[in-house]
């Protein structure tokens, strides 16, 4: 079996959650893309976990986690991340964790040429997290970045270092910056050292555990569909693709087709960063939402936007992420509204549409509200779905209709047991 979950809005929907869950039925959970602007939270019976760029699947004993080719990775990040799980009690031994040897290199320059640019653009800026991630991968697209496999060869490393210094330097100058080929070689020895034996080909690896061993894999994505490169709301996108799609293609086995794409999506929308929100609140309305669903990035720290449910583009997050099924995560945040704002459909200069538009379409589209009748009490007891009050059922089944998938997973809360299946 080979599973992909997919975020389905603008990122933050509890995919880690969901992977943390689902993981207990998969052999290998690979990250197929994306660096350590993610946030994937997990709780669980140790406590709160926020990972960045570990697989979700990292806290699960007996499931091996790897860091795909399509990744970009900040070693040191890296580093301290399983130091901080160690910490914790938690640290991967073994196989649990395993490197692609293509996976690109997030480099300290890349980190300082994002925080610049986002300072040049100001008001413009695009919500960058500023951790690399678009600096890496165009040098990555330039042929002109480090992968973790070159850690393994130093002398080499050391050589084409200078020369992508020497290049990298032309660009930071214009910022009035610049990067010293010393010492970033002496950063990757200090960070990669600790990671050496994690580093491996995990194309052969996994495709021997699927072909030759069945195992059932779990294929991870970093943020939703509306951040993707080519679908998503550009340029207020991430660098890479998050769609299911490109899962075994980031993962390091293209030939293989994925038997599942789960979908992740709130019962209400929130957004961390830049660009177009259709849906979003403002105001007390913003301020309340935000609280009752702890909205703030878990890998930056800020406050996310909100809105209702957005039935617009989640249906179009759905068709482009190819979902089978779908998870509805923080229904229990809704309890006590005593009606739940849904944007059903967009104006756009004053056309009434249900699909969603791009560019400057999107850019001035305005929200058409339905109201549905909401629900009272603490649901987060629930485990059967006959267990909800009868209008946060309907709800869910609104929701379902509405995007045209089934909702097999309602989550009622962030704890692993706090979860409907039907």
């Amino acid at each position: 079996m080979l599973t992909a979950i997919a975020g389905i809005n603008w990122g933050d929907e509890g995919k880690g959650r969901m992977v943390d869950l689902l993981s207990a039925d998969y052999n290998v959970v690979c990250r197929y893309q994306g660096g350590n602007n993610a946030g994937h939270t997990v709780v669980n019976e140790r406590g709160k976990f926020i990972l960045n760029l570990l697989p979700s699947g990292i806290l699960r004993e007996g499931v091996t986690n790897i860091m795909g080719p399509g990744m970009v990775i900040d070693i040191e990040h890296l580093k301290n991340e399983l130091n901080h799980l160690a910490g914790q009690g938690a640290a991967p031994a073994g196989d649990a964790l395993l490197i692609s040897d293509r996976a690109t290199i997030c480099m300290p320059y890349h980190r300082l040429m994002d925080g610049l640019e986002e300072d040049r653009l100001a008001d413009k800026k695009f919500g960058s997290t500023r951790r690399g991630i678009a600096p890496v991968y165009a040098d990555k697209y330039m042929k002109k970045a480090l992968r973790m496999g070159d850690l393994l060869h130093a002398q080499g490393l050391k050589e084409r270092l200078r020369d992508i210094v020497e290049w990298k330097n032309i660009t930071l100058r214009g910022y009035g910056a610049g990067a010293d080929a010393d010492e970033m070689y002496d950063w990757l020895m200090t960070n990669g050292e600790p990671l050496l034996g994690r580093i491996t080909d995990t194309t052969v690896w996994l495709h021997d555990a699927i072909e030759q061993r069945g195992a059932n894999v779990m294929f991870e994505a970093q943020l939703g569909a509306l951040r993707d490169i080519d679908f998503g709301i550009y340029p207020y996108t991430s660098s890479s693709t998050t769609l299911a799609a490109y899962a075994p293609i980031g993962a390091g086995v293209p030939a293989h087709k994925l038997d599942k794409v789960i979908g992740i999506m709130k019962a209400y929308s929130s957004c961390v960063g830049e660009g177009p929100f259709t849906c979003e609140f403002f105001g007390e309305r913003a301020d309340k939402l935000r609280e009752l669903g702890g909205e703030y990035g878990a890998a930056t720290g800020r406050p996310r936007r909100v809105g209702g449910f957005d039935v617009v583009a989640s249906r179009y997050g759905v068709r482009v992420q190819g979902a089978t099924e779908i998870a509805l995560t923080k229904l229990d945040v809704l309890a006590g509204y005593g009606e739940i704002p849904v944007c059903t459909h967009y104006d756009v200069d004053g056309v009434i549409t249900d699909n969603f538009p791009s560019g400057g379409a999107l850019e001035r589209a305005k929200p058409v509200y339905e109201y549905l009748p909401g629900f009272d009490g603490d649901i987060s007891g629930c485990r059967r779905f006959e267990d909800l009050p009868q209008a946060a059922r309907d709800y869910v089944l609104y929701c379902e209709q509405a995007v045209g998938c089934r909702i097999t997973y309602i989550s009622v809360g962030a704890d692993r047991e706090q979860i409907i299946i039907r």
